[in-house]
């Protein structure tokens, strides 16, 4: 990315490129992706910062739309609780103000200008100037090409995670036409021994 990956990746997933951003943090949400895919490479258990509790980790979806329409606020108003909670680029944001207050003072105030008034901003970087960019980030239109399938390749990959042979041949006929039968999706249980 010329600038921001996280808003690059937002960009990409918005204009249909990509169906969604893959990321731990919320950042992509900020800037517009209308679906994030959280702990996508992490499985089994993780411990929480500074206290000895394990949780357990599975991949989660989150939808911008469906979390705009549950909270109440639209795509500006998430980016100035971003502000105000705090982001990459205004670390803890302002004391005192947490997601759950950012939240209420989004949803009573409304704008940046009447939430900002009387609040103390303590960053390099006025709270417009981070807002603005936000909305609209340094992005690019991107040429993604449509990959070539490599059936070797992915032969290979399937025996490596101990899949059936024979199921991967039959489905490999099936995607390529070569079985006269249709190639519909199947569960990933054919393919298990």
């Amino acid at each position: 990315a010329r600038g921001e990956g996280e808003a690059q990746c937002a960009h990409m997933c918005k204009s249909g490129q990509v169906w969604a951003v893959a990321s731990q943090d919320f950042d992509s949400l900020v800037f517009g992706a209308p679906r994030l895919i959280r702990n996508l490479n992490i499985t089994g258990k993780r411990k929480l910062p500074g206290r000895q509790v394990y949780v357990d980790v599975k991949p989660e979806l989150i939808e911008l739309d469906a979390v705009l329409k549950e909270l109440g606020i639209n795509q500006e108003q998430l980016i100035i609780i971003g502000l105000l909670a705090g982001g990459d680029y205004n670390p803890g944001g302002i004391k005192g103000i947490g997601p759950k207050k950012a939240l209420k003072l989004v949803q009573e105030k409304k704008d940046l200008d009447t939430i900002l008034d009387g609040l103390e901003w303590p960053f390099e970087v006025p709270a417009k100037t981070l807002f603005e960019f936000y909305k609209k980030p340094d992005v690019e239109n991107v040429n993604i090409p449509e990959p070539e399938l490599d059936l070797e390749k992915l032969k290979e990959l399937l025996l490596s995670h101990d899949f059936s042979e024979d199921r991967i041949a039959n489905t490999l006929k099936k995607l390529t036409g070569e079985s006269g039968k249709d190639g519909g999706q199947t569960g990933l249980g054919r393919f298990l021994k």
